[in-house]
């Protein structure tokens, strides 16, 4: 039977949500209350709908992850759109597999850490805002790559990548953090894509099309952690 753990103390709310939300939950109640309060209750109740849909969009659920030596986690909630070996890459400089989670507007958007480590390198890249089931979002989107370097010197990448509504891009750690994996890092707003580089000998665990969460789904497995 597979165990799962706690990465971080599960939350006292019942609805918990991101705290990147509250600006934009704030913004579109205000406005809904201004609308009813002038007597356009159409407008008011399209309002209210919009501002119900931002906060389920925010949502954050607390989540376990698999007690597993060499699990790598899912960073994202979504579905898998790519699986490929690649002969190089742009952040670790060699051969790894490379793995795609598809984030559309109605999945969870907080990011997750897929294996424990040091972030030694952030790299921010601008760029476009296609749609990001596409495989060229990759290179030509705005993305946000973490370089992490294990224990054991195992180095893999973990990447943001805007999509064509997002439009911020928040990731909450520094290089030099030390993080583990399954705990919250960032998110992207309104519909997005994460990428991941691992090397080139972990075992995969899932499959094109497969729906995952972040954090409690397992991608695949490292032999040196």
């Amino acid at each position: 039977m597979t165990n799962f753990s706690w990465p971080e103390k599960p939350g006292l709310t019942a609805f918990p949500i991101a705290g990147a939300g509250f600006p934009y939950i704030i913004v579109a109640a205000l406005t809904t209350f201004i609308l009813a309060l002038i007597g356009l209750t159409f407008l008011a109740f399209v309002c209210l709908v919009l501002t119900l849909f931002i906060c389920f969009f925010f949502r954050d659920p607390d989540r376990v992850i698999q007690d597993r030596e060499g699990a790598v986690s899912s960073p994202a909630d979504g579905r898998i759109v790519l699986i490929e070996d690649l002969k190089d890459n742009p952040f670790t400089k060699a051969p790894c597999k490379k793995i795609s989670i598809f984030m559309s507007v109605f999945n969870v958007h907080v990011n997750r850490i897929p294996f424990s480590g040091t972030i030694s390198e952030i790299r921010y890249f601008p760029g476009k805002f296609l749609n990001a089931s596409l495989d060229k979002a990759s290179s030509d989107n705005e993305r946000n790559a973490l370089i992490i370097k294990t224990e054991s010197g195992m180095t893999y990448a973990t990447v943001q990548i805007a999509g064509l509504i997002a439009r911020r891009i928040i990731c909450g750690v520094q290089p030099g953090d030390t993080v583990r994996r399954g705990v919250r890092f960032g998110l992207i707003c309104f519909g997005s894509r994460l990428d991941v580089y691992l090397p080139p000998d972990t075992t995969v665990a899932v499959r094109l099309g497969d729906k995952v969460q972040a954090g409690t789904s397992t991608l695949g497995y490292v032999n040196h952690g």
